[in-house]
């Protein structure tokens, strides 16, 4: 290979260019590879300076090296980083105009260019190809590499026709495959497709020391979400969604509650997309809500919290998601909410794929399930799938599992039944049959195997299979176990585990952990947890009498008994916090609230009270399309009935929306409706009860008006009375 500068100043380039005095890890064993013109496959974790790998070398070297990238927004943002440095680089992609497009050729051409990102769709280009055998080609660098394989989590069928591709070009041209996220199995596929077996495989630790990892309930995961980002004001993060209309709504959600938030799934528009991501970049905003489509190779160092809403599709998707946290070594939090039900959604959108795919993407599925629900360390796991061997005493407490311990029992009589029972079967099934034989199925498969005979058949019949499913998962993490990556995931026993079952000995387990339980124990009815302020409680009453007299309006008009409750436990000071009260809006505070705040703040100073950190999140309405189309009806003074007809609404869900739209705080002129549809004395008499009643409850106000009146017609005239008198 022809050098730009001698190989021993690789040193001098590192410090010249990014600014560093030496190498990590593997990396200047990795560039002395390329440079010398052989394959290399590099794994290594996001944040351990893969890119350098590749970059490195092609500064160096006289002529361009090709890098083969899934994403534009990759490429754009490699492209961007290395301009910043003062190395030209360039892409080609649809993207572009048709004079950037040959712009950027012609430097290639003339060996002006040091880095030329494509995507893999556009190597099957005959004029591309023709274009390449016009360059000075140093070398291929493979990123994302794990997308060449079928066994893993962003399988791009494009990136296995790389290496038919590149043979066309009659030279001897190096590859270098990068990935930070592999398992054994799609490690081999990766090799075994670029055809590089026989290249040395440089590969570091998975571990990311500086995470931290979490799994909670997925129980109103909105409201959570919404104060850890105020808690870790200024500090950038990603909070992943598995739907664009998912993204669309937390963004919105977290900006309603004064959180600089863009959205970034595959349904922008580029410009659009590439003007979110230079914003979340430079810091214009604070979080990016996105699909998997972002984050990719994203060179931003410093994002401090990966949360994600959905659970990921496997634990590849998770690992290398979570990695964009704490690139540079510092604060990472890692959150995820989880619940099975979300499993099983996912797993019913694999409908109509092939049965392989099918199978194959419901076995991830089901891994990611295991690990979520699993209370062995997370670090632990995540290196174990990954091949890699950990002591989770060396966790340092920088996960849920080990931060805060599970339970252990006694697991010696079930890590024997399900050890012997593995040896029975002579390591020819996997998890569910092992289970299925343990707890005495009647699976026909069992019946004509004839397992039904073996000494292990409904011996754990007592346990149920979640909790079995858990027992083997740690017995795998732990060494007893083997999974065989290459056979269907058949379970094989290890050495440890023959010696365990000649001479056993006690082994504890953590005892399984019902998710869906934690998740009830987490939705704790608000009525079971009245921890208002009695004192001011009764000062509010008070307050509410008087001003309910000043404008001739019973008391419950003015605020309800359930929102000084609140007010009394939140001690709001603000308008804005107003209106984030349960029952309020934006129209009751603007109208009402300013001797509240008052009070409530000379309360606060006499008593010196610290105010608690509430959150209140305000979220977008439900239906929100559906509340805007009726306010829309009601200017243009359209019957109730025929919004209900076009809408296909009952009448009944269209009287509640416009109620829902009136308690926010919006006024509506119901009069025009109600005066055609209510007679003019229940109209008056209905009214009259409102103005002099104690509350607002429908049920006493048809006990007390009488059967000559209807529940629609209560509703109705309810609702045009808190739009005249409260609003």
């Amino acid at each position: 290979m022809v050098l730009t500068q001698e190989l021993t100043d690789i040193h001098q380039c590192l410090k010249q260019y990014f600014g560093f005095d030496s190498f990590r890890g593997k990396q200047e064993e990795i560039v002395k590879t390329v440079m010398n013109g052989q394959d290399a496959f590099v794994i290594m974790p996001t944040g351990a300076g893969k890119s350098l790998c590749y970059q490195l070398p092609a500064i160096m070297m006289d002529g361009t090296a090709l890098v083969i990238s899934p994403l534009i927004a990759l490429m754009k943002n490699q492209v961007d980083q290395m301009h910043s440095l003062g190395i030209e680089a360039g892409y080609l992609n649809s993207s572009m105009t048709k004079g950037d497009y040959e712009a950027v050729k012609m430097k290639a051409i003339d060996r002006i260019l040091k880095m030329l990102y494509v995507a893999p769709e556009t190597l099957v280009r005959d004029e591309f190809m023709d274009f390449i055998r016009s360059i000075q080609l140093t070398f291929v660098a493979v990123d994302e590499a794990h997308c060449i394989s079928e066994w893993g989590h962003d399988f791009r069928p494009e990136y296995r026709r790389i290496r038919p591709i590149l043979s066309q070009l009659n030279r001897d041209v190096p590859i270098i495959a990068l990935t930070a996220t592999a398992t054994p199995k799609v490690q081999l596929d990766i090799q075994k497709n670029l055809q590089i077996e026989q290249s040395p495989i440089f590969k570091t630790s998975f571990n990311r020391h500086n995470l931290y990892y979490e799994i909670r309930p997925k129980v109103n995961p909105i409201p959570e979400i919404v104060k850890y980002i105020k808690q870790n004001d200024k500090k950038s993060g990603i909070v992943y969604c598995l739907s664009r209309r998912k993204v669309e709504e937390i963004a919105e959600i977290l900006n309603m509650n004064g959180i600089k938030a863009v959205p970034y799934h595959a349904g922008l528009d580029s410009e659009t997309r590439s003007n979110h991501q230079d914003m979340f970049l430079h810091e214009d905003v604070q979080v990016v809500v996105a699909t998997i489509a972002f984050g990719m190779g994203i060179d931003k160092p410093d994002v401090r919290f990966v949360i994600h809403y959905d659970v990921p599709k496997s634990i590849e998707s998770y690992y290398q998601e979570t990695g964009r946290a704490g690139r540079d070594g510092l604060e990472g939090n890692c959150i995820l909410f989880y619940q099975f039900n979300d499993i099983v959604k996912l797993e019913k959108f694999m409908k109509d794929k092939p049965l392989s795919e099918r199978e194959a993407s419901k076995h991830l599925l089901y891994e990611m399930a295991a690990f979520c629900e699993s209370g062995v360390c997370r670090r632990k796991q995540l290196l174990h799938y990954f091949g890699e061997s950990y002591d989770e005493r060396q966790c340092n407490k920088m996960c849920d599992n080990c931060r805060y311990p599970k339970e252990l029992f006694d697991a010696t009589e079930e890590t024997h039944a399900a050890l012997k029972c593995v040896h029975e079967l002579e390591g020819k099934f996997g998890f569910n049959y092992v289970i299925g034989v343990l707890r005495g199925s009647n699976n026909q498969q069992i019946k004509e195997m004839g397992h039904t005979d073996l000494s292990t058949f409904g011996i754990g019949k007592d346990i149920e299979e979640r909790h079995w499913k858990s027992i083997l998962i740690q017995l795998v993490v732990n060494d007893y176990l083997i999974k065989d990556i290459n056979d269907y995931g058949f379970l094989h026993l290890s050495p440890k585990a023959e010696a365990f079952l000649q001479n056993p000995y006690k082994v504890n387990l953590v005892t399984f952990q019902d998710f869906s339980q934690l998740e009830k124990e987490h939705a704790i009815p608000v009525e079971e947890v009245k921890v208002y302020d009695p004192v001011l409680y009764e000062r509010l009453i008070v307050l509410r009498k008087e001003i309910a007299k000043q404008h001739s309006l019973p008391p419950y008009v003015i605020f309800q008994e359930t929102s000084l409750e609140e007010i009394a436990t939140k001690y709001p000071l603000s308008i804005q916090e107003f209106e984030n009260i349960t029952g309020v809006g934006a129209g009751k505070a603007k109208k009402f609230a300013k001797p509240f705040i008052e009070l409530i703040k000379k309360y606060v100073d006499e008593f010196e009270i610290e105010r608690p950190e509430q959150y209140v999140v305000k979220t977008q309405g439900k239906n929100s399309a559906d509340k805007l189309y009726i306010i829309q009806q009601i200017d243009r003074k359209v019957p109730l009935d025929e919004i209900a007809k076009y809408k296909e609404m009952t009448f009944q869900e269209v009287i509640e929306k416009v109620e829902q739209i009136i308690f926010s705080g919006m006024k509506l002129n119901l009069e025009y409706y109600i005066r055609q549809v209510v007679d003019e004395d229940k109209l008056e008499d209905i009214y009259d009860y409102f103005m002099s009643a104690k509350s607002d409850c429908l049920a006493d106000a048809s006990k007390e008006l009488g059967s000559g009146y209807s529940p629609e017609e209560i509703q109705l005239v309810r609702a045009m009375f808190y739009s005249e008198k409260a609003l």
